[in-house]
């Protein structure tokens, strides 16, 4: 039986300013083409000044970014991937569709997010690269991972789709590995109108196929033509890299969205900013509930793209269903370990030594966090939290 809310746990992230939208109508009205324009030029150079990198992709959302990175690995037979089982499924399953076997790590209680214990511990001859997802807005601790993986060759993958903005030691997230892909899904602190996302790409020889890779081959001739049309208005190749041939695909990101993508940087610090700031009014004011365990953090390494506590003493579930419904506020239960999917289980990794991930997954909590929730939003989730936790608290 479906259940309305009166405060969903999914929705728009935020709304848009009238500049935003006015620049979605100047697209349509008058760009002279809808995709792979100026626009899209535009809005990577924006985020390429802003994250401070040399190499930035526009995509149609964050999983064609893992995609194409996933094909840059060039992954031979053999080749072993470590991704924590806490994470969305889309950090995992492009790695195996490259052709690599996928280790599970686990992730550390406090944090929620893997570290470079956790990944050390799986570690072989065999592993080829890792995968590090920021998750819950808040960033993992990169330079000892990344020192692990230079001493030992491996390449090293940032989903930073929950973290764009977020700073580890005065430095972005997302511009430490060799590739790193950032989200702009609905749900996501800027979003643009939708889907979108950015793959950044490290090294120059990676960046020069991935053009070809995001948009069906596409290229220019290697030889001078007397007319235009003659062979074709363009070329289609195949990209080549480490003795492999890389099969592109369709992974543009229209011109509108781009449009809205640029005006969005502008604003994405005070996003932020914003939602950190409500994070820890809530967590704060639900300090004498200490059953509620939160993962405080007042700096830029947290934007609190989510809201999220690990519920104690194994009351999670009656707490998410008071909360529905007595208070009509939709908590959620996010990620749960991919070893637990049947998608996993049928590749034959559903064998996992991840006791945190276990642990954190059947205690969490989700609260609804969405930027264009009001005061008086925030403020009922609070006083229902605390009415469900007294409650709880004397059954």
């Amino acid at each position: 039986m479906s259940q309305k809310f009166d405060i969903p746990f999914a929705g728009r992230a935020h709304d848009y300013l009238e500049a935003e939208t006015e620049a979605v109508i100047e697209v349509m009205r008058n760009a002279k083409s809808l995709t792979q324009g100026e626009y899209l030029k535009r809005f990577q150079e924006k985020v390429r000044c802003y994250l401070g990198v040399d190499h930035v992709f526009a995509v149609s959302n964050a999983t064609n970014a893992l995609e194409m990175a996933a094909q840059l690995c060039c992954f031979n037979q053999g080749d072993e991937v470590i991704v924590p089982a806490h994470t969305f499924t889309s950090s995992a399953y492009p790695f195996l569709k490259a052709g690599a076997r996928v280790v599970w790590a686990d992730i550390d209680l406090k944090t929620r997010v893997v570290n470079v214990e956790t990944i050390e511990s799986c570690l072989t001859s065999k592993t080829r690269a890792i995968v590090v997802p920021h998750l819950y807005g808040y960033g993992v601790d990169m330079p000892p991972i990344l020192e692990l993986a230079e001493q030992r060759g491996i390449l090293v993958i940032e989903d930073a789709a929950q973290v764009f903005g977020v700073e580890v030691g005065g430095k972005k997230v997302g511009t430490f590995g060799h590739f790193a892909a950032f989200s702009f899904h609905a749900h996501k602190n800027i979003s643009t109108i939708g889907e979108g996302g950015i793959l950044v790409v490290r090294e120059k020889r990676h960046a020069e196929l991935a053009s070809k890779l995001r948009h069906n081959g596409h290229c220019d001739f290697d030889f001078p033509r007397e007319d235009y049309w003659i062979p074709a208005m363009g070329n289609v190749d195949l990209p080549q890299l480490d003795g492999q041939a890389l099969l592109p695909s369709n992974y543009c990101l229209n011109e509108a969205a781009c449009a809205v993508g640029e005006l969005l940087i502008d604003r994405v610090d005070h996003i932020n900013s914003q939602k950190r700031r409500r994070a820890l009014q809530i967590i704060d004011s639900l300090t004498e509930y200490p059953e509620l365990e939160f993962h405080r953090v007042d700096s830029t390494r947290h934007n609190y793209h989510l809201l999220v506590a690990r519920m104690k003493h194994g009351r999670r579930d009656q707490f998410i269903r008071k909360m529905a419904t007595e208070h009509r506020i939709q908590c959620v239960v996010q990620y749960c370990p991919l070893y637990r999917y049947p998608f996993y289980q049928k590749l034959g990794l559903g064998d996992a030594s991840c006791p945190n991930t276990d642990k954190f997954f059947d205690s969490m909590v989700s609260f609804p966090f969405q930027q264009s929730l009001t005061s008086e939003d925030l403020d009922k989730i609070l006083l229902a939290s605390k009415q469900v936790l007294r409650e709880l608290a004397h059954e």
